[in-house]
């Protein structure tokens, strides 16, 4: 079952420098604020800041669908053509991510929450 897009995260370089603008962009602080994970919650969509996107190739934010079960997802992606980006990856307190790209080279993040 898919919830919609609820995360998106952005690859920065400079965390602190976006930790700034994002606070000021949404007018709240981060909820979680970590050297690997800067995360923001505004009206039920998480934005995230990740210092090491870029070294894991994103070149631009990345949407992530929120679904209760990521291995079927994904499975389900793949059968229908798309290629496997990340593998399924516990981020912490049983929250998994993947991603995968289409045909056209687009990231198709998903989640399943804790």
């Amino acid at each position: 079952m898919i919830e919609g897009i609820k995360t998106i995260i952005y690859p920065v370089k400079d965390l602190a420098g976006a930790r700034a603008t994002y606070s000021a962009l949404l007018g709240v602080e981060p909820y979680m604020d970590e050297p690997y994970y800067v995360g923001f919650s505004v009206e039920g969509q998480d934005i995230g800041l990740d210092p090491e996107g870029h070294k894991k190739g994103m070149t631009s934010p990345v949407a992530y669908w929120h679904v209760s079960d990521i291995k079927a997802g994904v499975q389900a992606l793949l059968e229908a053509g798309a290629q496997p980006l990340q593998e399924v990856k516990d981020v912490g307190g049983g929250k998994l991510v993947a991603s995968v790209t289409d045909a056209d080279g687009n990231v198709i993040g998903l989640i399943q929450p804790a």
